[in-house]
């Protein structure tokens, strides 16, 4: 049965029934919040946001890695009906002004740096306004929308709040405002957006609802048997609804333990793991393979661990007996879906086979419609047969923000999304996706969209032309591939093509492989054959064997 509540009310009313049980653990923080105590600090987070003026609707970004702020933000701002836009951390200038820009956010809280990389100077290059501000009173060119930039960290910056000051103007706001603005929200509300580069063009803004993400929380946490017992380690990031609705929001919904680590290490999420007694364990399989295979993975009791996800990309069988039987996590599930669809449509469940765990994604959640069409005649096709997956229900998103266009070409005029990958669907009802309609590229649970770094490479001025596209890889699932034409009578080296995209866009969207080419081949009416790309590269590069791999 679904639920009609906002994210807000669902933190109270948690908070009500179990006060004193823990909801949030930092093992590398030494931090420990009751479900009250966490409440108590969503709320005065909520009300420093008041005292900013933030309205209901208003675009509130975070960029930051998996720190206590990202999770206390997200339930504050959803008290207020402040729309939380998450960033990729791993974004560079380019992107995070396009995105900045395209979803107008009023608010950014970021932290100092990511992987050694700054993102106090990247904000101050997009707004150099910034050093001659006061807090609160920006006025930036290239981001109009943009006032309010909140520093997670201790040392006062520029042009910028501090965490601290958010919690200190709360204490100075009544909470009967923060209560009056609660009880205004509705479920259907918008109150969370995800960038994802989804099927088509650029990244695009998902917009998705009270409603959409607290019932998908739910259906997740059903499928794995979640209850108030668990705890949950989520070393997944935030910014993806892996971390924020399969993990923060399904442990509220059920009175489980969230205890995230701040950002993926193997050595530490098997530490937490061990010293937290923890019940469920979240990652794609590139995390898992890099547990199981950890020097010390050997001397680890990891005797508490019972179920988890794993999801992002196809899991190695090999792999799925290891996480049974070395890591012991017997119920393990797999769920599959996409940020338009809150994100999970189908998830196998605790006591599927091993087999069934790996071969297919598993069932539809409960209140869920899935269907599997002719790409060509929008016809339902028999089990067995390969078309298009569609889903219909609650979990749809709002849709793409400010692009109804580009909305319209994912749901149709019946309320189905259309996910643009390829499936069958078994007797049983169990569905195996079997590759995408579009060029779309996943690598390690990273979605890349080929267009967006084509268009990122023709600003060279060298580069006459450039496809991108997908080729296999033993341990990302795919890794990026740029074809490029160079302009006559220029030279250019796979260097300078990887020199000029650092700091410029995700370091995952950067090509791994790079080929200078005369001509693309071609079809008779003049389009450029992608899939003969592919091709080309993976026996000019040797990649039969993982291309093996991918397709078994």
């Amino acid at each position: 049965m679904l639920r009609s509540i906002t994210i807000g009310d669902l933190l109270d009313e948690t908070a009500s029934r179990i006060p004193d049980k823990e909801a949030v653990i930092y093992k590398e923080r030494s931090l420990r919040y009751t479900f009250s105590q966490f409440r108590d600090v969503c709320d005065q987070v909520a009300r420093g946001f008041l005292s900013l003026g933030i309205q209901k609707g208003e675009h509130i970004a975070i960029w930051a890695t998996n720190v206590p702020e990202w999770v206390i933000s997200q339930f504050a701002t959803a008290k207020i009906g402040g729309v939380l836009v998450t960033v990729n951390t791993s974004y560079r200038v380019h992107e995070l002004e396009y995105l900045l820009r395209q979803s107008e956010s009023t608010t950014l809280l970021l932290i100092d740096s990511f992987r050694g990389v700054s993102y106090l100077e990247m904000i101050r290059e997009i707004c150099p306004e910034l050093d001659e501000c006061e807090p609160g009173q920006l006025r930036s060119a290239r981001l109009p929308h943009l006032k309010n930039v909140i520093y997670i960290g201790e040392e006062r910056q520029p042009g910028m709040f501090l965490w601290r000051d958010l919690l200190e103007r709360g204490a100075a706001v009544p909470d009967e405002e923060r209560a009056a603005r609660q009880r205004e929200l509705h479920p259907d509300d918008v109150i969370n957006m995800q960038y994802t580069s989804g099927t088509t063009g650029f990244p695009k803004g998902v917009m998705l609802s009270h409603n959409n993400i607290v019932n998908n929380a739910i259906k997740v946490a059903e499928c794995q048997r979640l209850g108030m017992e668990d705890r949950v380690c989520i070393p997944v990031p935030f910014f993806h609804c892996f971390g924020c609705v399969m993990g923060t929001l399904a442990c509220v919904a059920t009175g489980a333990t969230m205890v995230p680590v701040i950002t993926f290490d193997p050595g530490m999420v098997l530490s937490v793991v061990e010293e937290e007694r923890c019940t469920a364990l979240y990652g794609v399989p590139t995390m898992f393979i890099a547990e199981l295979n950890h020097p010390s993975f050997a001397e680890r009791d990891l005797r508490s661990l019972r179920t988890g996800i794993m999801a992002g990309s196809p899991c190695p069988i090999e792999v799925m007996k290891s996480v049974v039987e070395k890591m012991g996590i017997r119920e393990i599930t797999i769920a599959y879906g996409q940020t338009e669809s809150s994100p999970v449509i189908t998830q196998t469940r605790p006591d599927d086979s091993i087999e069934r765990r790996v071969s297919t994604v598993g069932k539809p959640h409960d209140d869920v419609e899935v269907k599997v069409i002719d790409p060509v005649t929008g016809e339902t096709v028999p089990p067995g047969v390969q078309g298009e997956l569609c889903t219909r229900g609650y979990l749809v998103m709002k849709g793409y923000y400010n692009m109804p266009e580009q909305t319209a070409k994912v749901i149709d005029e019946e309320g189905w999304l259309h996910t643009g990958d390829l499936a069958t669907m078994d007797e049983d009802g169990y569905f195996r996706i079997t590759g995408r309609l579009k060029d779309m590229i996943i690598r390690g649970g990273e979605n890349i969209y080929p267009r967006e770094i084509e268009e990122f490479l023709y600003t060279h001025p060298k580069v006459l032309d450039v496809q991108v596209v997908g080729v296999p890889d033993p341990k990302y699932g795919e890794q990026v591939l740029a074809c490029i034409k160079v302009k006559p009578g220029e030279t250019l080296t796979e260097e300078e093509v990887r020199t000029y995209c650092e700091g410029k866009i995700a370091r995952y969207k950067i090509p791994h492989y790079i080929q200078f080419v005369s001509e693309y081949p071609m079809t008779a009416s003049g389009k450029i054959q992608k899939f003969k790309l592919r091709e080309q590269a993976i026996r000019a590069f040797g990649l039969e064997a993982a291309d093996s791999i991918e397709t078994a």
